[in-house]
């Protein structure tokens, strides 16, 4: 099938009209937290008191990063209901594009292994299939762009990655930090580049992280308050199992997310397990994170969708589907709360020793999975 001249691919098709079914019935209670991306843009550009490069001294509440706020003046210009949904139809687009984007990092990953296209796109639709309804619970109805746009670069970055583009993985990778903190667990996915790519790589992160958010510290030193910004603890988070029992996030819990994410993400590298590195970042997040909103599982999901597609070569991805069942629906069928904070603990650790530890089966004609490995980021050398 074709338009014009270009395919259509039958998972794609398939993927969209999930995509549209899982849409009509989001948009019913849509955009719950849209108001802080225009309450924020509005600050940003200097059309509310207290804002400019004093926003986040005046208003620590918006753990947005500018980015976010700059894409989301896009939508400014339109009546308000108007801007909401075009931005909920918008992150919606951006989710099936990442699909697209992770099936060619799957294609680009296994060239010349002796994969067949067609189980992995077969692979691609059903891990998108569990992926697409905590993405539309992000992008619709909690319309968090923030979260949207640092997973999407951050894809962009893996896509990247497999591509040997190293300057594009640091840009990629700044930019999700500058649309949302957060995404710093997703760094060791630096580590994955060839040792004389990653020092450019990385100087570009640092380069790109400090033009975005350096203005508003030097400017006010207030703003180093906002880092200690606190949520409360909810009963059902995993911190609970930990006897964490503060009301509110605890002094040491946003490093400790940060340093386990990294830490684990840099095991996974070291072992030879890259596509990982997201999935590791995401647990580590909800393992520790005070609050427990289901649309914090959609990092999870991209992390699953990037591992079943590029790290394992099973057809059915089933780690895809066991996250989906046991953090959407434990948070929609499992009514105790101390029972759904077992739930996330329990599948934070069993995924994270998984992937971590489970043996690997390489791809025909590589010895270890190595040299698909090096031929995939071959060209990152020939872009410095």
């Amino acid at each position: 099938m074709r338009i014009g001249r270009y395919p259509v691919r039958w998972h794609i098709v398939l993927l969209t009209l999930w995509t549209a079914g899982w849409f009509v019935v989001a948009e019913r209670h849509a955009a719950v937290s849209w108001h802080y991306l225009r309450q924020g843009e509005q600050l940003l550009f200097g059309q509310a008191s207290g804002g400019g490069l004093a926003l986040y001294a005046n208003h620590p509440e918006l753990q947005i990063g500018p980015v976010s706020f700059l894409v989301a003046g896009l939508f400014a210009p339109f009546p308000p209901d108007l801007g909401e949904k075009l931005a909920d139809a918008f992150m919606s687009g951006v989710g099936l594009y990442m699909l697209v984007l992770v099936g060619r990092a799957a294609a680009d990953h296994y060239l010349g292994t002796g994969v067949n296209h067609r189980r992995l796109q077969q692979r691609v639709l059903i891990a998108g299939a569990a992926f697409i309804p905590m993405w539309v619970e992000v992008s619709v109805r909690f319309a968090h762009l923030d979260d949207v746009l640092a997973l999407f670069f951050t894809t962009l970055a893996v896509r990247a990655l497999v591509r040997g583009n190293a300057t594009a993985v640091g840009v990629f990778l700044a930019l999700a930090v500058d649309s949302k903190p957060w995404a710093v667990g997703f760094l060791p996915l630096l580590l994955a580049l060839p040792r004389p790519a990653r020092l450019r790589s990385a100087t570009w992160v640092v380069a790109l992280v400090a033009v975005a958010w350096l203005p508003f510290y030097l400017t006010h030193l207030e703003t180093l308050h906002a880092a200690r910004f606190t949520i409360p603890n909810q009963p059902a988070s995993s911190l609970r199992w930990f006897g964490v029992d503060d009301p509110a996030t605890p002094w040491w819990d946003r490093p400790a997310q940060m340093a386990l994410g990294m830490g684990l993400g840099a095991l996974a590298v070291r072992r030879g397990r890259w596509p990982a590195v997201v999935f590791l970042a995401a647990d580590a997040r909800i393992l520790l994170d005070p609050s427990v909103y289901t649309y914090y599982n959609a990092s999870v999901l991209l992390g699953t969708l990037i591992w079943d597609s590029i790290g394992q070569r099973r057809l059915v991805p089933w780690v895809s589907w066991i996250a989906l069942i046991s953090l959407y629906g434990g948070a929609l069928l499992v009514p105790s709360d101390s029972t759904r904070g077992l739930l996330r603990l329990a599948f934070c650790v069993g995924s994270a020793a998984y992937v971590l530890l489970w043996p690997q089966r390489a791809p025909r004609g590589t010895r270890g999975g190595r040299r698909s490995r090096r031929e995939a980021l071959r060209g990152s050398l020939v872009d410095q």
